[in-house]
């Protein structure tokens, strides 16, 4: 554990936030989770990218997350250091006429509200999806037509190494639920640039506003959970499937598939990872048996 005590005064020596021995049940959206080590929260690329090379240095294992709100994290917690963005720190900004570069750590609905008050119109999907501007891009992240490939111009990052380098919309590889980043998890976001298009401010903030009502009539956002606990198989839906199994209500522990939407596993009642999980199995083998399609987890598991 030395490198950790060793991090952690390198952290604090830079100004950067950190926290030690800290449940990561307070930083998911699950609100499941055992300690981190060590959680670093720094305010911008550049003190991300010292405390990316400090650690490798100090061998140090670097586990990166956005808001954690498509995570589930171990009852055991996370070895080593979790890096995840000052939220507070991460403000949006005008790059161009019709262009947002927006900080990594910021929340999708920061950025949707900018580009609403700044009258630019394609980001109106993204209102109320739980999750930070890098998370999005990391899964390429959508929502009732709209994904972020949609909008996306560039994405900046830091190498595992520290280094800077940006990516191009082409370069990204999104498609459902994939881009780029995917496979290389030691990478950070740091930024995207967003490219949009003028609106009128009151037809952009009715279309958010009707979203995020169908949201609250449709999704269980009165329970802890990871979002969409399935993706979407090809074929049918992973929601339409686990209803006809009967699977609604259906409940591991403190974990329950939502009586409101089959979708969405759910923590109903102090719910520990291994609920979610058994839960998670339990679905995946009955509509396999009953309709023939695998369901593929769509949340992450640390």
């Amino acid at each position: 554990m030395s490198g950790i005590h060793e991090l952690r005064a390198y952290c604090e020596s830079i100004g950067c936030a950190c926290h030690a021995d800290e449940p990561m049940s307070r930083h998911t959206s699950f609100k499941i989770g055992g300690p981190a080590d060590l959680l670093v929260r720094p305010a911008d690329a550049e003190t991300a990218a010292k405390v990316m090379r400090r650690a490798g240095e100090l061998g140090v294992a670097l586990t990166i997350i956005g808001r954690g709100s498509d995570l589930l994290v171990s009852d055991e917690g996370i070895r080593g250091a979790v890096l995840s963005f000052d939220e507070q720190a991460a403000k949006p900004g005008m790059q161009g006429p019709e262009t947002i570069f927006c900080p990594a750590g910021a929340s999708l609905t920061a950025l949707c509200v900018f580009a609403w008050q700044q009258g630019l119109s394609g980001l109106e999907f993204a209102y109320g999806i739980p999750g930070s501007v890098g998370g999005a891009v990391y899964m390429n992240a959508g929502a009732y037509g709209g994904e972020m490939k949609d909008v996306l111009e560039s994405v900046r990052c830091l190498t595992p190494e520290g280094g800077e380098r940006v990516l191009g919309a082409a370069e990204l590889e999104l498609s459902y639920r994939h881009s780029w980043f995917t496979g290389r998890p030691g990478h950070l976001i740091t930024g995207a640039a967003f490219r949009l298009q003028k609106g009128d401010p009151a037809a952009i903030r009715s279309k958010m506003d009707d979203l995020m009502e169908r949201r609250k009539q449709k999704q269980p956002l009165e329970y802890p959970s990871g979002g969409s606990t399935f993706k979407r198989p090809v074929g049918s839906y992973a929601s339409a499937l686990i209803d006809r199994c009967g699977l609604k209500g259906r409940r591991v522990g403190g974990a329950m598939v939502s009586e409101k939407h089959a979708g969405f596993v759910i923590n109903y009642d102090n719910a520990t990872c291994r609920d979610v999980l058994a839960l998670v199995e339990l679905v995946q083998k009955e509509v396999l048996e009953k309709t023939g399609y695998t369901l593929e987890c769509e949340i992450k598991l640390l």
